[in-house]
């Protein structure tokens, strides 16, 4: 009998826009290609995922405007939700991380972060423990009236939690006392640039953070000794001027740290951006269509790139050259609205 463990993806989606919820799919490691079993939809869109370090267990925001998140037991072929939704106090959370024994989500609609602790045995507490509540605004008059809390994260240090914020066009660097995320550092960006995600290089000294509002990514350095980021610069994630819509969303780095990838909603392309000696510059490569519409989420997982593409309903795969970092197209999962995935 085999002992190898069976590679599983989780794909969150919105319900709201005919999505299945949280669905389990398993993982060819060979070819990449992701077969469906069973999902979930008892919890309203479930956007983003994220796995806990407890076997069997995943949790999910609930994008809603009375924001909740949500705990699965995803031992079965069929994700099954653990205890009831818990409010995280805030509006239209968009991510959540696991750190320091909590879940920690970033609110996009009320501009803030949330912290829930975690039971012993993975699942989660009846009510948040703490909520910090950005404050600022940006120039963009539609979209920067107020603070947008987009991503919450532990640095590879697991020392700090950092937060982007869309609507202040900053990063926020965070400890989580006693349950509360309290405010340390909080660093500008280029005013209107809008920034969406951060993905930290595997060196612990860099990050890479991309641009929602404007289609580039700002290369800054990273002191986790004192919790500080320094941005260096700006590259461009297409090659030229975009005709219509540009809006970049997810980032990933190659493990490693020779290559960075975004995807752009609007233009539906994945980019190729090479990493320069000494990572403090970033240099574009290639984009390749995202094998859908509306990339909304990039993963990796071994050779492959995947795709979240929530317009066309669809889950894309991709093999990486080693040597190029360039992603060739490997198949597609149809999955309604899919709006992440993770592996586990």
């Amino acid at each position: 009998m085999s002992d190898t463990v069976e590679r599983r993806a989780y794909i969150g989606s919105y319900t709201a826009e005919g999505g299945r919820g949280v669905l389990t799919a398993t993982v060819d490691e060979d070819t990449g290609a992701l077969t469906p079993l069973g999902a979930a939809g008892d919890v309203p869109d479930p956007s983003f995922l994220a796995p806990s370090p407890t076997a069997g267990l995943l949790y999910a925001v609930s994008e809603t405007s009375d924001g909740a998140v949500a705990a699965f037991r995803v031992t079965g072929d069929t994700p099954e939700r653990v205890g009831p939704l818990v409010p995280v106090d805030g509006g239209g959370p968009t991510h959540l991380s696991v750190h320091a024994g909590h879940v920690v989500t970033a609110n996009y609609v009320s501009g803030s972060v949330t912290a829930v602790p975690l039971r012993a045995d993975g699942t989660l507490a009846d009510a948040a423990s703490g909520v910090l509540t950005h404050t600022g605004s940006g120039p963009d008059p539609k979209r920067q009236q107020s603070p947008h809390a987009h991503q919450v994260r532990p640095d590879p240090s697991g020392r700090w939690l950092v937060s982007v914020d869309l609507g202040t066009d900053s990063v926020r660097v965070c400890t989580l006392e006693a349950g509360v995320p309290v405010l340390r550092h909080e660093y500008a960006l280029r005013p209107g640039s809008g920034p969406r995600h951060l993905a930290f290089h595997p060196d612990g000294e860099h990050a890479y953070v991309v641009n929602e509002l404007s289609p580039t990514v700002t290369v800054c350095r990273w002191d986790a000794d004192a919790g500080a980021l320094k941005p260096l610069g700006e590259t461009s994630v297409l090659p030229s001027a975009p005709d219509g819509d540009a809006y970049p969303s997810g980032i990933v780095v190659s493990p490693d740290g020779r290559f960075v990838w975004t995807s752009t909603r609007g233009q539906d392309v994945v980019s190729v951006l090479a990493v320069e000696p000494g990572g403090e510059s970033l240099r574009l490569m290639a984009t390749v269509p995202c094998g859908g519409a509306w990339p909304r989420d990039l993963a990796l997982s071994g050779r492959f790139l995947y795709v979240a593409n929530e317009h066309s309903g669809n889950v894309a795969w991709f093999a990486l050259d080693p040597s190029s970092g360039l992603p060739r197209a490997g198949g597609s999962l149809e999955a309604p609205a899919a709006s992440c995935v993770v592996f586990a």
